[in-house]
């Protein structure tokens, strides 16, 4: 199932930050400004958060099979149609609203099954199942570009929609229902669940550290170049960045039966935040890259430690429907971080102001759960069973 997981993750990063390579062409063909263009990683981006919340439910109901199949198809079919696109509006809707759609209904509920079917080594499967983000996002996006130079934009779009189509059918038919959790495993209802001073603390912290992680996202390679460096400099930052993240999900499960779960997911959160020290006091290229590895480490094992915290906090029952209410966070932070720094930059006329704010922010995520005992001694142990 941890390979499942960590192909239907590859597959649906990797294909949802490949945009950038579909950008220029797009922007030229359609006659569109960068504001308009960029409007098709938005609405995907916002389509696949709030509908993972839903896709979740629904995997949890009619199994994930069911699921990933669906999100194949709508995904697939998504990009073969924004191959056929005369207007922009109709590569909103194909693009945006069916890439957007068709990964959540694909990623969540195959993500949410790993809680239920490792316990032991819960940690290294979901870490592993992590991984595939960060290596589809260093593979497909430089094999996209690739393709869009040598048979154009169009074709490319409907290749990678067959391709992902392909992909997650053969996921679907591997991808199980988990068994049945034991007996005394807790069982709150979600609107308990997000209701309770364990989950809205994670989620603001969630909130806050994400809209932190956006602004070197957006503003690190311009910081670069401002600094001297080459195009290509500030780029491969980024690509470290992913690099590093990718370390620390596969590194995460030997680190968590050592340290601990709740310690190392605080510590992670924690590192995110210092990072930002470490690019305030940058003074070379060097300094640069040494905050993207840093930033990286903590990035990757945060991400990857947060479905056991939230198993451990309520249990894996009806997982998907909480892993997907949980990361619409993620789409708070990406509607809020990018605009916020550029503001900030803009209003005062050099990087050094928006680095401060994420680090500020950052840092606000960290202290949301510090008091938090990220355990089975929180909610899920306390609360009486309901079913």
């Amino acid at each position: 199932m941890a390979s499942v997981a960590f192909t239907v993750s590859f597959v649906v990063f990797g294909t949802m930050y490949s945009f950038g390579a579909f950008f220029a062409p797009m922007a030229v063909e359609f006659g569109a400004g960068m504001a308009a263009t960029s409007a098709f990683f938005s609405i995907t981006g916002l389509v696949f958060y709030l509908a993972g919340a839903v896709a979740g439910r629904l995997g949890d109901r009619f199994g994930p099979a069911v699921m990933t199949a669906i999100g194949g198809a709508v995904m697939g079919g998504g990009l073969v149609l924004n191959s056929l696109a005369g207007q922009i509006w109709a590569g909103y809707l194909a693009y945006g609203v069916g890439v957007g759609l068709g990964a959540a209904c694909a990623y969540t509920p195959t993500l949410a099954v790993l809680g239920g079917w490792f316990v032991r080594r819960r940690n290294a499967a979901l870490g592993l199942a992590a991984a595939g983000t960060g290596c589809g996002m260093l593979v497909l996006p430089p094999l996209t570009a690739a393709l869009i130079g040598q048979y154009g934009w169009r074709a490319t779009s409907a290749m990678l929609g067959l391709g992902c189509a392909a992909v997650l059918a053969l996921a679907a038919t591997l991808v199980r229902r988990p068994p049945l959790p034991p007996a005394g495993e807790p069982h709150l209802p979600l609107g308990r669940i997000m209701r309770s001073p364990e989950f809205l603390a994670l989620y603001a912290s969630w909130v806050l550290a994400t809209t932190a992680l956006f602004v070197p996202l957006v503003l690190l390679p311009a910081d670069a170049a401002a600094r001297g460096a080459s195009e290509l400099a500030g780029a491969a930052l980024l690509s470290l960045l992913g690099g590093s993240s990718v370390v620390g999900r596969l590194g995460m499960g030997a680190l968590a039966e050592r340290v601990g779960t709740a310690r190392l997911f605080k510590a992670s959160v924690l590192l995110m935040a210092a990072s930002y020290l470490l690019w305030l006091a940058a003074a070379s290229y060097a300094w640069l890259a040494a905050f993207a590895v840093t930033l990286g480490l903590g990035y990757g094992l945060r991400i990857a430690l947060m479905p056991a915290v939230l198993i451990g906090l309520f249990g894996v029952r009806n997982l998907g429907a909480l892993l997907g209410a949980f990361f619409t966070a993620s789409g708070i932070a990406a509607a809020l971080g990018p605009p916020l720094a550029g503001l900030v930059v803009d209003a005062t006329g050099g990087h050094g102001w928006g680095i401060g704010f994420a680090l500020a922010v950052g840092t606000l995520g960290f202290l949301a759960i510090v008091p938090l005992r990220l355990d089975r001694a929180g909610p899920a142990a306390t609360v009486p069973r309901s079913d």
